[in-house]
């Protein structure tokens, strides 16, 4: 009777495991989908509302275990409108032939902790952004961390380029059909031009600061992104981080600043 019951409770822990496992495989395919986009913040938080509603189940706080199930019932109606372009997604991966055998590397969890450092090329940055403010042209640059920003690049025109002095001036040249927009720097090189971004609506903002300013500040609210921007009107170089903008630099602040920021992340993830 003890040796079927110790067979049976092995079985039990098993299937567990593999319960485990496979849920969690799902969960990370799902966060490779979404990654670099504004739907990690609503995934991460539908994530942490489940958690804490099985730790109020577990403690048997009866009034807050009912409304945090009657949210988890409701939301996942509204996961599913949320999440319906990456569900299709996902969908589509599963179905594909050889998926697995065509992207190994997807399975290796350990890849979702040990991040690359973010580096960056700011002396090319730095010179461009000093030129156009002496011949004032408007510029805006788009600098991504951990969200990669991928449905704004999306909108743009994608160049996939290494960052130069050359290539940012020829962008945002006054004649230049994609002057207009952002460009989006990824992993250390320009990924698109002539990107849309979401405008701030901070009633707060000084009335002479153009959309350039006001797409820097949306973006920096919205994700961990960093903007620099260069005004047409008057030169000026201004640097936005967390919906915060930094006025009227010169090009030497403008790489303090940059220098400050992207070491700051590097001994982060060195330290993670």
């Amino acid at each position: 009777m003890s040796l079927l019951f110790l067979n049976d409770l092995f079985k039990i822990q098993l299937m567990d495991v593999m319960d485990i496992l496979l849920v969690a495989i799902l969960l990370y395919q799902f966060y490779r989908l979404i990654k670099g986009t504004n739907a990690i913040n609503i995934f991460l938080g539908i994530i942490s509302v489940y958690i804490i509603y099985k730790i109020v189940k577990a403690l048997h706080m009866e009034l807050l275990g009912e409304i945090l199930s009657a949210f988890i019932s409701v939301g996942f109606i509204a996961l599913i409108v949320v999440f319906q372009p990456e569900i299709r997604k996902f969908l589509f991966l599963l179905g594909t032939p050889n998926f697995i055998n065509n992207k190994p590397k997807r399975f290796f969890f350990w890849r979702l902790l040990l991040a690359d450092p973010i580096t960056l090329d700011i002396g090319p940055i730095v010179e461009s952004c000093g030129k156009m403010s002496a011949t004032m042209t408007g510029a805006l640059i788009i600098i991504t961390k951990k969200h990669e920003l991928k449905q704004y690049i999306e909108t743009g025109e994608l160049i996939d380029s290494k960052i130069t002095d050359i290539m940012l001036q020829n962008i945002f040249f006054k004649n230049s059909p994609l002057h207009d927009g952002a460009v989006i720097i990824t992993e250390n090189r320009i990924q698109a031009a002539r990107c849309i971004l979401p405008v701030s609506g901070n009633q707060d903002i000084p009335v002479q600061l153009g959309t350039r300013h006001r797409a820097a500040i949306g973006i920096t609210e919205q994700t961990d992104a960093i903007a620099i921007v260069v005004s047409e009107q008057t030169g000026a170089i201004s640097f936005c981080k967390a919906g915060q903008l930094k006025l009227h630099l010169k090009a030497v602040e403008l790489q303090t600043l940059l220098e400050e920021e992207f070491a700051k992340e590097q001994v982060k993830q060195k330290n993670n």
